[in-house]
């Protein structure tokens, strides 16, 4: 497949980029500004004169013709907002595609003009230094991104032996691909480009003003514990969109700041004195019993991996996201070897002990006990498994040893 260089000139050499800083400079300062919140960012850029339209019906040519016009240099300091933002914060990749949708939004809103939304979308993708790409087939529009990651439940493509995964196939809910055939339109592409990571190893400081405060009770049949747990409804909207990744990026989702601060130090003190096991089975009883469950399909219509976070924040949750939850706090409070099991019905976790018990995976010649974080119709201890997983087969979807992994 050929592609189009990325724009060379003097606007790519050293001189040229020392002109359009000075242009820039000069622009912004016969401009108004417009300042837009980015949880718990400010992100400052030229007032734009009028909206970014895209003209007429959708065709290649039209959609090339776009792609140019962003990448005049009148349109720079836009980018360079964001790359300032960037710079400043060092936000994971998936945090930096948020910036992107609402600087997008900013110059050529999606309500009023989907196909410009999306072409300004692949601009800032492609200026920021990622391989992006946009396939056409009639009406519709994806949006790609080069990605080495395993991502599912949304389309990819391989071209060239990359992986090219989809962004905005939420926007059509649905498309038959054996119905639409898409072709590339062959869009400018950078010299170097960097391939997009959706692990998120760092939330953002969200406005302290947004938080909200949650109550968690849990009962362990002899007393009522209650935590309360401050977060930000924010983090909901930033994994919206996430896709479905696997269990080694889901399993190290990270909690914001003021929810780990409100929940960490609370369990903390309450294990204090307990002893290891003890404490363990006490968390996988939280885990366990302080949400309500219910499958994935009843509550967003599909496969949906949630990170610890958005488990504490949802009002159900199924054995993944659990198992997640129960990962992250056996290692934020103990840091113990884990591993991830996956039946072809289920998750759960098996935690390396000091002494095993029960049921136990051995794997890498460690014994591992195996801990139930989901509610099942009976009571399991620690060490205690499912009857009916006993006899099936399961895979080591993931594996955490602080020895090695820090």
């Amino acid at each position: 497949m050929g592609v189009r260089p990325w724009r060379s000139g003097p606007w790519r050499s050293g001189i040229g980029i020392a002109l359009l800083v000075l242009l820039t400079h000069q622009g912004l300062a016969q401009r108004a500004e417009v300042r837009w919140e980015f949880y718990g960012s400010t992100i400052v850029m030229p007032a734009p004169d009028a909206p970014l339209r895209f003209p007429g019906e959708l065709s290649p040519e039209r959609i090339r013709s776009f792609g140019e016009q962003c990448l005049q240099p009148q349109y720079q300091p836009y980018l360079d907002s964001l790359l300032a933002y960037r710079d400043l914060n060092k936000p994971d990749h998936w945090i930096y595609y948020q910036a992107i949708r609402k600087m997008a939004q900013q110059l050529c809103p999606k309500e009023q003009d989907y196909t410009g939304y999306t072409i300004v979308k692949w601009w800032l993708l492609t200026g920021s230094g990622y391989h992006a790409k946009i396939t056409t087939s009639g009406q519709h529009l994806l949006l790609y991104v080069q990605s080495d990651e395993a991502i599912y439940e949304i389309p990819y493509r391989m071209e060239n032996g990359q992986q090219f995964v989809c962004l905005n196939y939420h926007d059509y809910g649905q498309i038959d691909f054996s119905r639409h055939v898409f072709t590339d339109a062959r869009l400018p592409l950078p010299a170097d480009a960097r391939s997009f990571s959706y692990k998120v190893n760092q939330l953002p400081e969200f406005d302290p003003g947004n938080y909200q405060t949650r109550q968690m009770n849990y009962s362990d049949g002899i007393r009522e514990y209650a935590f309360r747990i401050r977060y930000s409804p924010e983090v909901k909207t930033i994994f919206k969109n996430y896709p479905v990744v696997d269990y080694g990026t889901q399993f190290n989702l990270p909690l914001s700041k003021a929810t780990h601060e409100s929940l960490i130090p609370s369990l903390k003190k309450q294990l204090s004195g307990m002893k290891t096991r003890d404490g363990v089975a006490f968390l996988m009883r939280f885990t366990r019993y302080a949400f309500l469950f219910k499958p994935d399909h009843e509550v967003f219509g599909g496969e949906k991996r949630l990170g610890p976070e958005q488990t504490l924040l949802s009002d159900y949750s199924d054995c993944e996201d659990r198992a997640a939850l129960f990962f992250y706090l056996v290692r934020e409070i103990y840091d113990l070897p884990m591993i991830v099991l996956t039946y072809p019905q289920h998750v759960t976790v098996a935690v390396q002990l000091d002494k095993a018990y029960g049921k136990t995976i051995t794997y890498n010649g460690e014994r591992y006990t195996v801990c139930e974080p989901s509610p099942q119709r009976e009571d399991l201890n620690l060490g205690e498994m499912l009857p009916k997983l006993d006899k099936q087969e399961y895979q080591v979807a993931y594996a955490y040893h602080p020895a090695h992994d820090k």
